[in-house]
């Protein structure tokens, strides 16, 4: 059943193309107050439930819903609005030549290179927002010269424009230096904890990137969930060898964990 609490809802989803099932029977719920890590290795299937969570991918069978609205039965241009995503393949789009608050506004729009004339009023959301991702001091340096860690940053920026109830960031620090990715993982620890802060969904083959701040794991393997909860009872030695496919050892020191990799895979 779902509740005002619920933010997102996954029923008896199932993806299959030419025959092939890519996502089979994925049942998922997020509340609010917690903030989600996918895990899972490649091929899980993660990509393709974010597809279909932001509208890119229609279901075989199954349900989504974003605050009790659903799709197929509500606007889903307007559903997409409620789940920023922050992506290499959106990154990869944005003009070298274009200023940091702009493309925190065009957020607002849903547009990349926007060419519109900016309002006052976006202009001074934008602003803001620089400053709640920490990068008020870029607002006028153009995309080209940003290194990756403040790309993603406002990338993050723009996707809180149009006031998302949930942010998606899919593998976020891909790319990134050891030094920028511990920076960027900060960052993220401390905007999930803000009073403000929209539902966090981290997309990751990477236990280390999980922040203190992420209460709950999904985790996917070959388009199935192998395990989803609270990251205590999720987060152990046996479901992440399944998942990987590894003997391993799974540590926790200081809020952090930490995988090491054995050499044979298990039976």
């Amino acid at each position: 059943m779902k509740t005002a609490k619920t933010i997102l809802s996954v029923a008896s989803l199932h993806i299959e193309r030419g025959g092939t099932v890519i996502l089979n029977e994925v049942n998922w719920r997020v509340q609010r107050g917690e903030h989600w890590v996918i895990l899972g290795a490649n091929g899980s299937g993660k990509t393709s439930l974010l597809s279909a969570l932001t509208g890119y991918l229609m279901p075989t069978r199954g349900e989504i819903s974003v605050l009790g609205e659903t799709y197929g039965q509500s606007d889903w241009r307007e559903l997409r609005k409620k789940i920023g995503l922050v992506s290499s393949s959106v990154r990869q789009m944005m003009a070298d030549d274009e200023p940091a608050l702009e493309t925190v506004a065009s957020g607002k729009y849903a547009m990349i290179d926007f060419w519109g004339r900016l309002s006052r009023t976006d202009q001074t959301k934008a602003q803001q927002l620089l400053r709640q991702v920490e990068c008020d001091y870029l607002a006028n340096r153009q995309w080209g010269v940003l290194s990756q860690g403040e790309r993603q940053r406002v990338l993050i920026g723009r996707a809180l424009m149009a006031k998302p109830r949930v942010l998606i960031l899919d593998e976020p620090c891909a790319g990134l230096d050891p030094a920028a990715r511990e920076h960027f993982l900060q960052f993220i620890q401390r905007l999930g904890a803000q009073k403000n802060s929209p539902t966090l969904v981290l997309v990751t083959h990477h236990v280390e990137e999980m922040m203190p701040v992420f209460s709950h794991v999904l985790i996917l393997k070959n388009g199935v969930v192998l395990a989803k909860g609270n990251k205590t009872q999720v987060m152990t030695a046996k479901n992440l060898a399944l998942a990987f496919g590894a003997k391993l050892k799974l540590e926790f020191k200081r809020g952090r964990y930490a995988m090491k990799i054995g050499s044979s895979a298990p039976h």
